[in-house]
């Protein structure tokens, strides 16, 4: 597996990274922990190196999952997990955003422990808290890089504004936001020139579009009842069918380069800048090794002009979150 480093942080992980969130929340199919335990390592076994968690993906059962996981491969492997939500401690329910400075420290230590290890490699702000002044949570975060429980600060979803704020306060090593072929807003918001100045590495979520970049999904039937997806803009029934031909375009390009539209869909992320790196998730082991094929697939600034000229005939139909989902991006 090949390398990459995330901006100027030094921290160099496999070009493809995972996604752990839908093992066991979000979708409607989910493993058991003995079986995503047994996924997590397959990919360690083919070379990822990076994975992705958060405290609230569960809530916790997935920091847990994850720490068993790679307990055995301590120092070989950057595990990424995140803070910012105030969770209810007796049912799990998610009751809104909280990034005080003291909370932030609770989630650390609960971390630490479900993740089995003495520091956090990556530390994340999961939404933007419009609360607390983002100065006070990057001050919270940098006292404890200087405790030695976090190495790198991140934040997921922020505006370009309030990322050079925190950034002035404790320097970002990577930022995680949504990024494919069919959600492109870090190209025109100002993210993607942000973190190209400041020398921070990009984290795409979602890159394959929450599924629908890798063909299993072609009408609403497919999204299962209990899966996040159904209550989502650009998965109800009319958008799918009107977002067909957007998939249709990158099955034909996939077409031309032998391999598979998840394959394009990843290459084309890893082309667009060395300081990107993907975290696809997956449920199914050949699914992994697919994805992870996509980092042999060299594609040339005449291919992404190419690429991008066509996907400039199609639209893309829907937004990617309901309206409260959308309202807590971009802070």
């Amino acid at each position: 597996m090949q390398q990459r480093t995330l901006g100027q942080s030094g921290l160099t992980v496999s070009a493809i990274g995972y996604g752990c969130m839908g093992l066991d929340f979000g979708y409607a199919s989910k493993v058991s922990p003995a079986d995503g335990i047994a996924l997590i390592r397959a990919a360690v076994e083919r070379g990822v190196t990076f994975f992705d968690t958060a405290e609230v993906y569960g809530p916790w059962t997935n920091e847990a999952m994850v720490g068993e996981a790679l307990e055995p491969f301590k120092g070989q492997v950057v595990i990424a997990t995140k803070f910012g939500f105030d969770i209810d401690p007796d049912t799990g329910a998610m009751r809104g955003t909280d990034s005080r400075p003291e909370q932030i420290r609770r989630v650390c230590e609960a971390s630490l422990k479900r993740l089995r290890v003495d520091t956090l490699d990556v530390f994340y702000q999961h939404r933007v808290d419009p609360k607390v002044p983002i100065e006070d949570v990057a001050g919270a975060v940098r006292d404890l890089i200087a405790e030695g429980k976090v190495r790198h600060f991140g934040m997921s979803e922020p505006g370009a504004a309030t990322l050079r704020r925190a950034h002035a306060v404790q320097p970002l090593s990577m930022l995680q936001n949504e990024y494919s072929l069919w959600t492109r807003q870090v190209e025109t918001n100002g993210i993607l020139e942000t973190c190209t100045e400041l020398g921070i590495g990009l984290v795409p979520y979602s890159p394959l579009g929450k599924g629908f970049l890798a063909g299993g999904i072609t009408s609403a039937e497919h999204v299962a009842q209990g899966d996040f997806r159904a209550t989502l803009p650009r998965f109800q029934a009319d958008a799918i069918a009107h977002n067909l031909k957007l998939l249709d375009l990158v099955k034909s390009i996939a077409a031309q380069h032998e391999a598979t539209p998840a394959q394009i869909a990843l290459a084309w992320l890893l082309a667009k800048a060395p300081f990107i790196v993907p975290i696809p998730g997956t449920t199914k082991l050949h699914r992994l090794e697919e994805n992870l094929g996509a980092a042999d697939i060299v594609l040339t600034q005449q291919d992404i002009a190419d690429i991008e000229a066509l996907l400039a005939t199609v639209t893309v139909e829907g937004a990617r979150y309901t309206p409260q989902g959308e309202a807590a991006t971009g802070l």
